[in-house]
């Protein structure tokens, strides 16, 4: 078993207050996703659960044993970093075996180890070589493996995918999943990268100065964002922003007058908006048609379009001047400056409060 429990932890440098109050459960053999901006803790957290930091205050639990105080190399757990560590004088088979070897274990547990490691991590071909020989995605398996040789209750990883290229980045991406889904254990990830945290998470927790905004699967912090700041973190392009006033309300709908003038009646339910509230409209890219400029009320310009081949993406300048982006298909053709009108599906946009809060559908309350 391998449950992680964190209560109330906090982290302060000097008077800079860095983790302030952190609540979170990690279950046996799930994969946990820290994401959020620079700066908003994230790696500060993951060093604190390594014991790499002390903390200020609050509590880190493994299998219900405390082991806040603990020296990291009493934590039961491995760490793989950004940067591969890796001994260069030494091949790839010593450089897993080496903790192991300092730790005094058995020769042939050893080799049994550092073979089924490179078994798991196609590595077996490139035992004898140095690092100096291996390519950064090499390296990094070889980081993972040194990792793995030690059977941790507890996998942790920062950013370990930063200083590879895309192609890399996607490869390695795939081989962290079939590895996860290999060993059964419980790992913890940190990225700045969205894309590696949908694709990777059982559940992503979310961060941002130094507190969790949301912890959800991945899909439900995509359909269902407790706030304006996950809506627009999560998402590849961003979900666009579209400022309002509340002009009508009932039990089991909102309508918002946008800056552009347009007018749109959204799915939402909450007690304390009111008329003439300010809210945002939040839509998806994929939930946005093009129309002709006479079939709706909310009108543009084209700016900018990127086409990527299946699709092609469309900044397109309101009337009110806020930019929306627009998935097509891959051989829309457009033109800068072209007029356009917009058509938003309503069901899937998403309404947040002045305080920038989700405002509740009404079938997501029911639930």
């Amino acid at each position: 078993m391998a449950n992680l429990t964190i209560k109330n932890l906090k982290k302060s440098f000097g008077d800079i207050e860095i983790l302030k109050g952190i609540d979170l459960e990690i279950k046996d053999n799930e994969f946990v996703v820290f994401v959020g901006p620079s700066g908003c803790g994230k790696s500060t957290l993951l060093r604190s659960i390594a014991g790499l930091e002390d903390v200020t205050s609050g509590h880190i639990m493994l299998d219900h044993k405390e082991i806040t105080d603990l020296a990291p190399a009493k934590r039961d757990l491995a760490m793989v970093f950004q940067s591969y560590a890796l001994y260069p004088h030494m091949s790839v088979r010593k450089n897993m075996s080496f903790a192991l070897e300092l730790a005094k274990e058995n020769k042939e547990v050893i080799s049994t180890k550092v073979s089924e490691a490179a078994r798991i991590l196609e590595l077996e071909p490139l035992l004898e070589r140095k690092p100096k020989e291996l390519s950064g995605g090499q390296r990094q398996r070889v980081a993972i493996g040194r990792a793995i040789v030690r059977q941790p209750k507890v996998f942790l990883f920062d950013e370990p995918l930063s200083n590879l290229d895309a192609a890399l980045r996607v490869q390695m991406r795939l081989e962290l999943a079939r590895l996860h889904h290999d060993l059964n254990a419980t790992m913890i990830y940190v990225t700045h990268d969205q894309v590696e945290a949908m694709t990777l998470a059982d559940k992503v927790v979310v961060l941002n100065q130094g507190r969790i905004e949301q912890v959800g699967t991945p899909l439900e912090l995509y359909r269902n964002p407790a706030n304006r700041f996950v809506a627009g973190f999560l998402g590849m392009p961003k979900m666009s922003f579209l400022p309002g006033n509340v002009t009508a309300i009932d039990a089991s709908s909102v309508t918002v007058e946008l800056t552009s003038g347009a007018s749109v009646t959204l799915p939402a339910a909450s007690e304390h908006l009111r008329k003439g509230s300010a809210v945002t409209v939040g839509v998806r890219p994929e939930n946005i048609d093009v129309v002709e400029p006479s079939e709706s009320s909310l009108t543009g310009y084209m700016d900018i379009a990127e086409s990527l081949g299946s699709d092609t993406y469309c900044y397109v300048k309101t009337d009110g001047q806020e930019t929306l982006t627009v998935r097509m298909p891959g051989n829309f053709a457009c033109n800068y400056g072209d007029r356009i009108g917009l058509r938003l599906h309503v069901d899937e946009c998403h309404l947040f409060d002045e305080q920038g809060n989700a405002v509740q559908k009404p079938s997501r309350m029911a639930a």
